[in-house]
């Protein structure tokens, strides 16, 4: 038992380790930015992925989180009648599929992560396509979610996607109906996953933590793995005690 208990000890902590996500992204200060339709220079996207990074295929992989805005003023006429918009939209979990969006990219073998991911670490399709982030909606009343695309070559767009806004009566636009913007880069110094260590958390008030068994001194409580590990001396040393009595 006290082997059994010393097991999930260790294999809680190391589990913990095991969890991690990768986060793209990406924004208009990434690019040197052309409207084409429309005047669209702003925008931010931030995408949690739940699994680690790595080389291959992400096609819709699964995410945590999808963070992003676009800003901008439109030519008059569009299909929305709007003068400007300020799009801005966090979508939890499978939330960014379910609403008609999608997404895909491939991680080169030989990139080398350390580092992160550059764009030129990307694997372009047979049309040079290297990312394509969808954020299209259907039935959601928006006219404005983009579509953004990335090349192999440098070049780019985001423009709106081809958005379903109404389904009865149906009512939908076509890509680039309300804004067009092209974007160049540099694929080699542009990256698009950072691996920079998230800065470690101070903690609480009264707390000192000490190796990697949590509180010192102070008066906070003890986590899962701690509680366990002193459970299990404190068993060892009554079963000594028990034997030295006999």
């Amino acid at each position: 038992m006290i082997r059994a208990i010393l097991s999930l000890v260790l294999c809680v902590p190391f589990a913990s380790a095991l969890a991690q996500t990768s986060t793209f992204a990406l924004s208009d200060a990434d690019f040197t930015v052309s409207p084409i339709f429309s005047d669209i220079r702003e925008f931010d996207i931030t995408i949690e992925i739940d699994e680690p990074l790595r080389a291959g295929i992400f096609d819709d992989p699964f995410l945590v989180e999808v963070d992003y805005s676009v800003t901008g003023t439109l030519t008059q006429g569009t299909p929305s009648g709007f003068n400007a918009f300020a799009l801005q939209r966090t979508l939890i979990a499978q939330e960014f599929y379910t609403q008609g969006g999608t997404m895909s990219f491939q991680v080169d073998l030989a990139a080398n992560l350390d580092d992160g991911v550059q764009a030129s670490e990307l694997v372009p399709d047979a049309n040079g396509i290297i990312l394509t982030f969808n954020a299209r909606e259907v039935d959601t009343g928006r006219f404005h979610p983009a579509l953004l695309v990335l090349s192999a070559d440098g070049t780019g767009s985001i423009r709106n996607s081809n958005n379903i806004i109404a389904l009865n009566p149906l009512q939908e636009i076509m890509e680039g109906d309300e804004y067009i913007t092209d974007l160049t880069f540099i694929p080699a110094e542009f990256t698009l996953f950072d691996v920079s260590p998230e800065p470690t958390p101070e903690p609480p008030p009264g707390e000192t933590p000490i190796g990697g068994f949590g509180p010192g001194s102070g008066s906070g409580a003890f986590g899962l793995p701690e509680a366990l590990f002193l459970f299990v001396v404190s068993l060892v040393a009554r079963r000594r005690r028990r034997f030295a009595r006999s």
